[in-house]
C-alpha cells in the first residue's frame, strides 16, 4: 500500500498490509512500485508527480486521489492493468470549497477587494455595493461540491439555479442539463463553476458563453482554470461588462506579468479552495474506510473509473 503520510497518522488501518510512505518528494521511490495493490496519490504535488509510478504498478488494483479531481490522473489510467478502479476524495473537500466560493462572491460583490486597498491608502470609498441578497446564482456543475455551495447560500436570501451534464431532480428542486446553458446564462447575476474538467468542460466557459451572461454578472470558477477560455475572459473583464473571481486559472500557477493578476473587476486565490485545516482529518478518514473496505473485499466508495 503506497501512502502520502505515514500510516501511523492515520490509524486503525488493517493490520494485513505492508505500508509505504511516498509524498512525491525525492529522486527515488521507496519501495518498487511493481509491489504496490493501493496507491493513495500525494496532494497538489501535480500531474506529472502523481503519475509519475503509474506506469511500473503492475500489481495495482486501487488509486485513490486526495482531489476531487481526476484529471491529473484519469488520462494514465490506459497504462495500468485492466480493472484498476480510480476513486476520488468526495466528502472530502466540499464544505471548505464551497466556504471558499460564497467568501469571493461576497468579497466581489460588496468591495472587499476595493476596501483592502482603500485601507492601505488611507481611503474611505463609501458608497452602495451590490447584495447577494435577491440575486439568482446559477451553480454550474451541480454535483457534491455545488450541493454543499447551494446550503451555504440558502440563508442569503438568493434564488439557486442548479445546472449539470444531464438534467434530473434532486429533493430541492430540479437540476438542468449544459444545454440549456444559453438560456439561463442571461438571467444569473453570479454563476458559479463546479464541475470536474473533462473533454466537455474544457473551454466550457467561452467567449460565446461569456457573451451570453447579464451585463455586470459575476463568474466564480471553483472547478479547473480550463473550463474558462482566459483571453475570452479578459476581453469580458477588461471592458468592464462582466467580472471574475478565480480560485483557478489557466496557466496555473498565474505566472507574474500575466494580464489576470491586474484585470479590472478579477480577485484571485491561489487554488484553496480545499487546502484547509478541515483537509487532513477529512482526508485520513477517507483513507481509512477505503483500505477497511478494501481489505474486508467490500465495494469501494467513490470509484469514479477504471482501467
Amino acid at each position: 500500500m503506497w501512502l502520502s503520510v505515514p500510516p501511523e497518522e492515520i490509524g486503525g488501518l488493517p493490520e494485513d498490509f505492508e505500508y509505504v510512505v511516498w509524498d512525491g518528494t525525492g529522486p527515488d521511490f521507496p519501495a518498487d512500485p511493481a509491489d504496490a495493490v493501493f496507491y493513495v496519490v500525494p496532494y497538489v504535488k501535480g500531474p506529472a508527480v502523481g503519475a509519475l509510478p503509474l506506469p511500473r504498478m503492475r500489481a495495482l488494483r486501487v488509486v485513490q486521489t486526495l482531489s476531487a479531481g481526476v484529471d491529473h490522473i484519469a488520462p494514465h489510467l490506459h497504462q495500468l492493468p485492466p480493472g484498476v478502479r480510480l476513486c476520488n476524495a468526495r466528502g472530502v473537500h466540499e464544505a471548505s470549497t464551497a466556504e471558499l466560493a460564497v467568501t469571493l462572491i461576497l468579497a466581489s460583490l460588496r468591495g472587499i477587494p476595493r476596501f483592502v486597498r482603500g485601507q492601505d491608502n488611507e481611503k474611505w470609498y463609501a458608497g452602495f455595493y451590490p447584495a447577494l441578497a435577491d440575486r439568482r446564482v446559477l451553480i454550474v456543475g451541480y454535483g457534491a461540491i455545488g450541493a454543499a455551495l447551494e446550503d451555504r447560500l440558502t440563508p442569503f436570501e438568493c434564488e439557486v439555479v442548479r445546472v449539470a451534464r444531464g438534467a434530473r431532480t434532486v429533493a430541492r428542486g430540479p437540476v438542468h442539463a449544459f444545454d440549456e446553458l444559453p438560456a439561463l446564462l442571461p438571467h444569473a447575476d453570479v454563476v458559479v463553476l463546479t464541475t470536474p474538467l473533462t473533454e466537455q468542460t474544457r473551454g466550457l466557459a467561452d467567449a460565446s458563453f461569456l457573451a451570453a451572461m447579464k451585463d455586470g454578472a459575476l463568474l466564480v470558477n471553483m472547478a479547473r482554470g480550463p473550463v474558462v477560455d482566459t483571453k475570452a475572459l479578459l476581453v469580458e473583464t477588461e471592458s468592464g461588462r462582466l467580472t471574475a473571481a478565480l480560485d483557478v486559472t489557466d496557466p496555473e500557477p498565474l505566472p507574474p506579468g500575466h494580464p489576470l493578476w491586474h484585470a479590472p473587476g478579477v480577485l484571485i486565490s491561489p487554488h484553496v479552495g480545499g487546502s484547509t485545516s478541515a483537509f487532513a482529518p477529512r482526508a485520513r478518514k477517507l483513507v481509512r474506510s477505503q483500505l477497511v473496505r478494501f481489505a474486508a473485499g467490500e465495494p469501494l466508495d467513490n470509484v469514479v473509473a477504471t482501467s
